[in-house]
């Protein structure tokens, strides 16, 4: 009688776990090839330029927003001061201002570049970067177009510093600062500066929305986003 009490108990707790376990795995993801996943990551990284990005393109987008803000380059840092200290403020404040306006418009001209750069990219490892940190797949597009975006982007600052007025500004900013006394005089490439930051404010930007996809489950508006991303949760 004994024996079979304990044979009946082992039989339960069998049962009991077994069924624990097989709702585990009805839980559980089913296993998605890397094409689906590369897909999913890719349709993350449109959506931050769709949501985020497109957000820097509007009149102060670079500006008033402190993450991607465009400061002055540790070289001007000494002409912003030596303006303001000559009474020159206003000027200082207006050439900070154009800079981050031309990235602005440089972005609105741009964003095509950036979304032909994720459909382009090929996920070498997608599942590998799906389970990575909350902005993996923003530092793979980086990382493999950082170099050939930078090349099409250029030009277009330079073409968005002349449209706001900005190397007009800094012209005279310049001048301005050369022409006081026993100061070092300064030369700065600020279309190559202002590329390069208007570059990281971009990918900034993708990363927040990938972040958001990743760690909050109302942000996967897409079936395939929910499909891909429940597999890193």
């Amino acid at each position: 009688m004994l024996y079979k009490k304990i044979f009946l108990f082992f039989s339960i707790l069998t049962l009991v776990s077994c069924a624990e376990l097989q709702q585990v795995v009805n839980n559980m993801p089913a296993q998605i090839d890397p094409a689906t996943i590369a897909s999913g990551l890719r349709q993350a990284l449109d959506f931050g330029i769709d949501k985020q990005v497109s957000k820097l393109a509007k009149k102060d987008g670079f500006y008033k927003n402190q993450m991607v803000k465009i400061l002055l380059p540790q070289e001007l840092q000494k002409v912003d001061q030596t303006l303001r200290d000559i009474g020159l403020g206003s000027l200082a404040d207006e050439g900070l201002k154009v800079l981050n306006s031309a990235a602005e418009d440089a972005v609105k001209e741009a964003t095509p570049i950036f979304v032909k750069a994720v459909k382009d990219i090929t996920f070498n490892d997608a599942k590998t970067i799906l389970m990575g940190p909350d902005n993996a797949a923003t530092r793979y597009l980086e990382q493999r177009t950082d170099k050939s975006l930078y090349e099409k982007f250029n030009p277009v600052i330079k073409h968005s510093f002349s449209k706001v007025g900005a190397d007009q500004i800094w012209s005279n900013i310049i001048n301005r600062y050369n022409a006081v006394p026993f100061v070092t005089k300064v030369n700065p490439d600020l279309t190559d500066y202002v590329t390069q930051e208007a570059l990281k404010g971009v990918y900034t930007m993708i990363a927040v929305e990938e972040k958001d996809i990743r760690n909050n489950i109302n942000a996967r508006s897409t079936a395939l986003l929910k499909k891909v991303f429940a597999l890193q949760d």
